[in-house]
């Protein structure tokens, strides 16, 4: 009978260490604040819209504001819908980035040199630069060696379009006129919005 009784109390005590086990994973796989990409492959910007199906969304959710326009190589564009600074001091770039040529298209040409960075085809080589101010900022990077932008751009087809965006430090609150450049392609001058 001793067996049996011990038996049945490590048999509790690995159901009660899988039971912690699997609520700490949850806990940690959740998605409340990470960085992890999203369903569209984009990690969350520092501002957010409402959520689906409640009140307004942030100016940075208007697709149909076109504030800047990049034209590149081989029918690829660039349309910018927002540069929104938020409280926390960041800057967030949204756009569209459509292929009009004939042949796929890969960002690999957008990435930034920097070895660390694991996202191969990304627009971390993206900058914002405040010509007054005259300095360059670059886009953010998490701890994990990713950008805080657009990454896993490769494969565009002709005719397609994938949502885009970049995270910056935000300049000083004065300056409310930056250019947004990306390699290969030339720069738009944006307004920032609060």
């Amino acid at each position: 009978m001793s067996i049996r009784r011990t038996t049945k109390a490590a048999r509790g005590a690995v159901a009660t260490a899988s039971a912690v086990g699997l609520a700490l994973l949850v806990a940690g796989c959740g998605g409340g604040g990470g960085d992890a990409p999203g369903k569209d492959g984009r990690k969350p910007a520092a501002h957010s819209a409402t959520p689906d199906g409640g009140g307004a969304a942030s100016p940075a959710a208007d697709a149909d504001k076109v504030i800047g326009e990049m034209k590149g190589p081989d029918g690829v564009v660039v349309t910018l819908n927002s540069a929104v600074r938020d409280s926390g001091g960041f800057v967030t770039v949204e756009g569209t980035v459509t292929n009009h040529g004939t042949r796929a298209f890969n960002a690999i040409d957008w990435r930034s040199n920097e070895t660390e960075l694991k996202s191969r085809s990304s627009i971390s080589g993206a900058t914002l630069v405040d010509k007054l101010g005259k300095k360059r900022y670059l886009v953010l990077r998490d701890t994990n060696g990713e950008c805080l932008c657009t990454t896993g751009l490769s494969g565009l087809l002709p005719g397609q379009s994938r949502p885009i965006f970049a995270q910056f430090p935000a300049p000083p609150a004065k300056v409310t006129e930056v250019d947004f450049q990306l390699p290969t392609l030339p720069p738009a001058t944006l307004k920032i919005t609060d």
